[in-house]
């Protein structure tokens, strides 16, 4: 089952919530599921709509402020998503999100070295 982007778990909470509940029911993380769906999805939605944002503000007026910002939030979210995978030793699923997690670090490199 593919569980992925903030507006999939707006609209298919309870799927979610059930689907991850099995998949850290072994892992320490097991009795906070609620609540990481909670902060991952506000995560996604933010990081989402500052790169849309940010990607206009970049294109039209070189600001960088709003992409940077979305780059990071972006990171931070992967990293999360990283570490709930390992917690959960879905090693396959960690590195599926490493595959996510290396364009976004060098959009940082390029953002920053703008």
């Amino acid at each position: 089952m593919d569980k992925s982007g903030g507006i999939d778990k707006i609209t298919d909470w309870k799927s979610n919530l059930n689907w991850l509940n099995g998949h850290f029911a072994q892992s320490p993380l097991k009795g906070q599921v609620s609540i990481m769906l909670g902060i991952i999805t506000v995560m996604e939605i933010i990081s989402g709509g500052s790169a849309l944002i940010g990607s206009v503000l970049l294109f039209f007026s070189h600001d960088i402020t709003i992409a940077l910002f979305s780059a990071i939030l972006s990171a931070l979210t992967f990293i999360f998503l990283f570490f709930g995978q390992r917690l959960a030793k879905d090693y396959p699923g960690a590195q599926t999100i490493v595959v996510y997690l290396i364009p976004t670090v060098f959009l940082l490199y390029l953002l920053l070295n703008k």
